[in-house]
């Protein structure tokens, strides 16, 4: 996706996230993807997961695994 096409989409902040924490990030849902950026960044670089990755990501967490 290009910028101008990742300006339009849709960003949720992390609901983790507090009003002035500096530790944010947003993601995007897209047709074939997720999309995530540095709140504290909008315009910076975008990371694109497929939904398999996203969801081993999310199970991940909820698993309390780390690497």
């Amino acid at each position: 996706m290009t910028p101008s096409e990742l300006a339009q989409v849709h960003w949720h902040k992390s609901s983790r996230s507090g009003a002035n924490d500096s530790n944010c990030v947003e993601v995007a849902e897209l047709p074939a993807a997720l999309a995530v950026r540095d709140s504290k960044d909008p315009a910076g670089p975008v990371l694109l997961f497929g939904p398999a990755a996203w969801s081993s990501f999310v199970a991940g967490l909820r698993a309390g695994t780390r690497t």
